[in-house]
């Protein structure tokens, strides 16, 4: 049994220079649904109980600089989980749409890689390969 009856990754907090753009792009592309419509700050979008807080990026400031080198510590990206089916589709969409993704192929798993509106790497994933 998971220590604390852990049921698994909940939401990943991301700060955003526009939430509005962000919500559309998590809805549109990543087909995301806003849950939680009685916060209004995050604004959360999810998928099968996992998903996306979007938070202002003015509430949450970095001490660090955006080009900071070496950049700070940071999420290097954010994972959803998809079927097979799922991924040859994501992978068919997101080229249609115009968006740059990277297909790597991790042995057990296979994965395209794509960026948010604010540069923040979001993977599609599949374990079936």
């Amino acid at each position: 049994m998971p220590r604390f009856n852990n049921q698994g990754l909940d939401h990943v907090a991301i700060a955003v220079s526009d939430v509005e753009r962000a919500r559309g792009f998590y809805e549109q592309v990543l087909g995301l649904e806003r849950t939680h419509t009685e916060w209004d700050v995050p604004v959360m979008m999810s998928a099968a109980g996992t998903g996306i807080a979007l938070f202002p990026r003015e509430l949450h400031p970095s001490s660090v600089p955006d080009d900071a080198e070496p950049p700070a510590i940071r999420v290097l990206h954010v994972a959803f989980r998809v079927d097979r089916h799922g991924f040859e589709a994501a992978r068919e969409a997101l080229s249609q749409a115009g968006l740059a993704t990277h297909f790597s192929d991790h042995g057990i798993s296979h994965s395209l890689y794509l960026r948010d509106p604010d540069g923040h790497q979001i993977e599609l994933t599949t374990y079936d390969v």
